[in-house]
């Protein structure tokens, strides 16, 4: 029982930075103002780890429209995670701890792991964003946070409304990337 709390503990952390990382980077992506909310809590939560990374980003990359830093936060976030779970738990995909040493296929399963964890944890937020823009659809349309999930969702949401119409005057392309995203995430399990 106690294994179990721990390892819900260590994944719900490491979902919440791993998010925040890649969310601050969809923020920036969408040149989303990040000093009101959630930027200033993403930002809150992943400056730690962020800045030391610009600092050491090659300028080219540091310039780019893509947060570098951040992704580059995710993916540090993510082989952290994997690393963690294997000396925390002694099993990584079969691979225990003792043999991480053994080279190559220690590495690739680690890589793997935290692979199925950044992209677990990026459809996992997209689902959250896209049910709460519908959500606030339906309820609150007016509101600021209905226009930044409007602002968040719109370049995944885009190309799905140019395919499906909608329905009764009801847009339900929200629905249906949040089926995708589903099936996406049964098919990554």
């Amino acid at each position: 029982m106690l294994i179990r709390i721990l390892a819900f503990l260590l994944e719900t952390i490491f979902f919440v930075l791993i998010a925040a990382a890649l969310l601050r980077a969809w923020m920036n992506w969408v040149r989303v103002n990040m000093t009101a909310q959630p930027g200033s809590f993403v930002m809150a939560l992943t400056d730690w780890l962020v800045k030391p990374l610009r600092r050491v980003l090659p300028r080219s990359l540091a310039q780019s429209r893509v947060d570098w830093a951040s992704v580059i936060a995710a993916v540090v976030l993510a082989l952290a995670y994997g690393l963690l779970w294997s000396l925390l738990f002694g099993v990584l995909g079969g691979v225990t701890y003792w043999s991480l040493q053994a080279g190559p296929v220690a590495l690739l399963t680690l890589l793997t792991f935290a692979l199925k964890m950044l992209v677990r944890v990026a459809l996992q937020t997209l689902i959250i964003l896209v049910l709460g823009f519908a959500i606030l659809s339906w309820i609150q349309p007016g509101s600021p946070v209905y226009a930044l999930l409007g602002r968040l969702t719109e370049p995944v949401l885009a190309p799905l409304r140019r395919v499906i119409p909608p329905i009764g005057g009801v847009d339900i392309s929200a629905i249906v990337l949040i089926v995708l995203l589903q099936i996406a995430l049964m098919v990554l399990v």
